[in-house]
């Protein structure tokens, strides 16, 4: 929880500091949520395949 707290505190400072400077953020917010997904749905399902991968180099005892 500390984590996501302090991801948020972080994003709402950068978010401060480009309404005081005038900037819009580089990328427009639905496209930057969506690669966001993308890269949280990519680790979910890397992880069950990682261990499939490790399952099945480990040899048999």
């Amino acid at each position: 929880m500390k984590n996501h707290l302090l991801s948020l505190g972080a994003g709402i400072l950068i978010g401060l500091l480009y309404a005081a400077l005038g900037v819009h953020s580089p990328a427009p917010p639905v496209i930057a949520l969506t690669g966001l997904l993308g890269m949280l749905a990519g680790e979910r399902v890397a992880a069950p395949i990682r261990r499939i991968a490790l399952r099945r180099a480990r040899p048999a005892d």
